[in-house]
């Protein structure tokens, strides 16, 4: 394995005001790791995920997290520094050539700046840290905030993350400094005598801080998504009841005294979402994908056609937002399964539960449907090109 990320998430957010940790409040009605996690999760050069949290996170970690393929995550320590050290100790079975060291904070880091880090490392370049060039005037002050001095700003620069490193020398780094408080892995890196080269970062990579971070973070989202084209799209399905136990719906299995005939396992939810995320992008539909005159998808499980669907999505360079897909039958009943539906839809999806909406109706007795003689299902997806 190449390059791993390691986000360092284990903070408490004091600074950012009352409530829950600040990595876990919601940014754009997502949770703030959330945004952070999907930037590396969308880099072609990013193998692994791993998040470091605090043992009291757990379940927050699990909602943020949902979707995303990610290593397990590790507990933090007593400070930041302690954090990444466990966070790369865990690595060590990985041994991974490169790791990635970032704030979960940082939730509007580019891909150009991830790119940026990772290919300035080499064998002898092993550390670089994204980084801009102070601009502002700077003042020295007293205790009483009286100014005592301009600093010269020739040749200062803000860090910020990611910060990469080679994975061995940053490891042995950390383990050197055990004990002492340094602010950033670049100054873990120097303190072991490592070189670090800055490479150009991005300003709209900010850290969210304080209460007022959060506002700013909000009408960054709302700039980023402002001249995005959204496209909806729709889709059907029907499958008729045929001999069986059970129903595959959204994933699920649930027991039934019929089961249903039609392609692969028969998922009529599943088929309707891919055929409406396959027309965002103009892409023909499931039967063109997959033809059910294949035997090869004889039973096949029907997530395959609908993450399928979700890469041609995002190959094509858009983002999906929103899902929504209405059941419609007599029989089996939907409610004790919706949320467990919701979850696998989010899973396949890589969206949040919140962006996940599964709904049911009857015919009220009306049609084939009505005469319980199969189940439809209905769907619609949203997404948005930048």
């Amino acid at each position: 394995m190449e390059t791993v990320a390691l986000i360092v998430a284990g903070g408490r957010g004091v600074r950012a005001g009352d409530g829950i940790p600040k990595q876990y409040r919601p940014l754009g009605g997502i949770p703030l790791l959330r945004h952070t996690i999907s930037r590396f999760a969308e880099h072609p050069a990013v193998d692994a995920i791993c998040v470091v949290i605090h043992p009291d996170d757990a379940a927050l970690y699990a909602e943020s997290a949902a979707g995303f393929d990610l290593l397990p995550p590790v507990h933090g320590g007593q400070q930041r520094q302690d954090s990444v050290r466990n966070g790369l100790e865990c690595l060590r079975q990985l041994n991974p050539g490169n790791v990635l060291i970032h704030d979960a904070a940082r939730p509007f880091v580019s891909a150009e700046t991830i790119s940026r880090v990772i290919e300035t490392l080499s064998d002898t370049q092993p550390a670089a840290l994204a980084a801009v060039p102070v601009s502002d005037t700077l003042k020295r002050a007293d205790g009483t905030a009286m100014v005592t001095g301009t600093v010269d700003r020739t040749g200062l620069w803000r860090a910020q993350t990611p910060q990469a490193f080679r994975y061995a020398a940053i490891l042995a780094a950390h383990q050197a400094v055990t004990g002492q408080n340094l602010t950033d892995d670049a100054a873990v890196a120097e303190a072991a005598g490592l070189p670090v080269q800055l490479v150009p970062g991005n300003p709209d990579n900010i850290k969210v801080t304080m209460p007022e971070d959060f506002s700013r973070g909000e009408r960054q989202l709302a700039a980023q998504n402002a001249g995005g084209e959204y496209r909806t799209a729709t889709g059907f399905d029907v499958h008729p009841f045929e001999t069986g136990d059970h129903v595959m719906l959204c994933g699920i299995k649930i027991p039934h005294d019929h089961g249903l005939a039609g392609h692969s396992d028969s998922d009529v939810g599943l088929h309707a979402l891919t055929d409406a995320l396959l027309g965002t992008i103009g892409a023909g539909d499931i039967g063109s994908h997959f033809p059910p005159s294949d035997l090869q998808w004889r039973g096949v499980d029907s997530a395959v056609f609908l993450a399928h669907a979700a890469k041609l999505v995002a190959d094509a360079g858009a983002r999906l937002r929103h899902v929504d897909l209405t059941l419609i039958c007599e029989a089996p009943k939907v409610g004790p399964h919706r949320e467990k539906m919701r979850n696998r839809l989010a899973e396949i999806l890589d969206l949040s539960i919140d962006r996940v909406s599964v709904k049911a109706t009857t015919t009220d007795g009306l049609g084939f449907l009505g005469r319980r003689e199969g189940i439809a299902a209905q769907a619609a997806a949203t997404v948005v090109f930048p």
